[in-house]
């Protein structure tokens, strides 16, 4: 295997250089939700490209319906090598509104905050290029060094991440056999805190559903109806009532299914970071949790499914009073869905919950809107550990291992298209303001980042 120490002195060696490239694809205005920006998308993916065939990378240009893909692969040492496929994304957000910005969004620069931080500034610096080409310098220093990677690697850059990615499902049904390798590496998320790196193994799913509750054939005065005619709100009021226990459980039959205990040590790892109540809950205005009880903040927003209202509607809601029973009322319903839970069997399990509860004069409709399943790394997996152990010895703390409240959909698409787990790794903090004026990227991030990189490219080469 190629020595790594070598390895890590060039990525230090070359750090003002590895600026300067970045600084060159920070300046592109690649913003992909703006038709005005079109060509400046191309222009990324086409730098992108250059630079990867400048390090060996057999590159190209991938036109799509929408903003092209980037797609390289360069081989391993031996035709047995791990394989691993890398996803970053090269467009930003839109830079409005303009005036809030301190510096021009797209003339990247170096700031000094004090107290030994510097900081990069501009649009795209954390979310995603900074990131992506974190992972691009430990490669170059690899070649840089040894002439060949410690493994082999594809790399899928998108265009259209921050335009919800329209293009990206049909390219990889397309390219399918092309694209699958052992696992993904997925940039595009953070650390725990400035010190302490973190891997994301679990990403919760979702099933949106509309409940629309039908009563009388219009709307009725609730003087002379009011006490004889059903009332849809209060029908649907009930319907949502019954939804949760009084511990916060949720209560329709078998939603519980699938869904396992988090293991004791991760849920002492996640006690260990320090996160109450009062700290999660306080900057919002609230104090007491009201998910299951028993429960860490983190295990509840992290490995438990939820069941929450999301909107209300029904009768009379404008300026001043009126008297009426409404003939119909409707609630949007979402949860969050964690481990081996079946979005398809939550939504009919919903569904038959709330039939049970409709009075046989009324009726109800449903209209679906969308559902998708929790993603689950085991905590048990050698690339795990791997991952793990090679943070660990870049970063001043420990790695930990978190999860996520929400989804990252090309997670998963690799695993339900191309069947494979991805190993989430990024350097982003809470406050790099992405998708806000004065986004940023610390630079101890992007060059600790690099070298994290050549760590977990070594370790998964053994």
């Amino acid at each position: 295997m190629p020595a790594l120490e070598p390895v890590l002195n060039t990525l230090d060696g070359n750090l003002d250089k590895s600026l300067e490239r970045l600084f060159e694809l920070l300046k592109i205005k690649s913003i992909s939700t703006d038709p005005g920006f079109k060509a400046e998308c191309r222009r990324a993916a086409e730098w992108l490209v250059d630079d990867l065939k400048s390090i060996g990378f057999d590159a190209s240009i991938r036109d799509t319906p929408g903003h092209p893909m980037v797609v390289a692969h360069h081989a391993g040492p031996t035709p047995d090598s791990p394989h691993v496929l890398f996803y970053g994304h090269y467009d930003v957000q839109p830079v409005d509104p303009l005036d809030l910005w301190e510096n021009d969004p797209f003339a990247p620069a170096i700031k000094d905050v004090g107290e030994g931080r510097k900081i990069l500034t501009g649009r795209g610096t954390s979310d995603d290029k900074g990131q992506l080409m974190t992972f691009v310098e430990a490669c170059r220093a690899y070649k840089q060094v040894h002439g060949q990677l410690p493994v082999k690697v594809s790399i899928l850059f998108e265009g259209e991440e921050e335009s919800g990615s329209p293009s990206l499902k049909p390219f990889l049904e397309a390219n399918r056999d092309e694209l699958k390798a052992d696992f993904a590496l997925v940039c595009d998320t953070g650390m725990w805190n400035a010190e302490t790196p973190a891997i994301s193994v679990g990403l919760r799913g979702l099933v949106g559903e509309e409940i629309v509750v039908k009563a009388a054939d219009r709307d009725l005065h609730s003087g002379h109806f009011g006490g004889a005619a059903a009332n849809p709100i209060r029908i649907l009021a009930k319907v949502l009532a019954d939804l949760h226990d009084d511990n916060g459980a949720v209560t329709i039959p078998g939603f519980y299914d699938g869904v396992e205990e988090t293991p004791t040590q991760i849920l002492q790892m996640w006690d260990g970071l320090g996160t109450t109540p009062e700290s999660f809950l306080g900057p919002i205005g609230l104090s007491i949790p009201s998910g299951e009880r028993g429960r860490s903040i983190l295990e509840l927003t992290w490995a438990r499914p939820t069941a929450e209202i999301n909107g209300i509607t029904g009768g009379y809601t404008g300026q001043g009073f009126k008297t009426v029973i409404a003939a119909q009322a409707s609630a949007k319903v979402s949860f969050r869905l964690v481990h081996k839970q079946d979005p398809g069997k939550i939504r009919e399990a919903l569904r038959a919950f709330v039939r049970e509860r409709i009075p046989a004069d009324c009726s109800v409709e449903f209209h679906e809107h969308g559902g998708s399943p929790a993603i689950q790394l085991s905590y048990e997996s050698p690339l795990l550990t791997k991952a793990k152990n090679a943070l660990s010895d870049e970063w001043p703390k420990p790695a930990v291992l978190i999860a996520m409240g929400g989804s990252i959909p090309i997670v998963g698409d690799f695993q339900r298209m191309l069947g494979m787990e991805s190993l989430l790794v990024g350097f982003g903090l809470e406050d790099d303001r992405i998708h806000s004026p004065n986004e940023k990227y610390e630079l101890n991030s992007f060059h600790k980042g690099q070298r994290s990189w050549a760590r977990i490219l070594a370790a998964l080469a053994k």
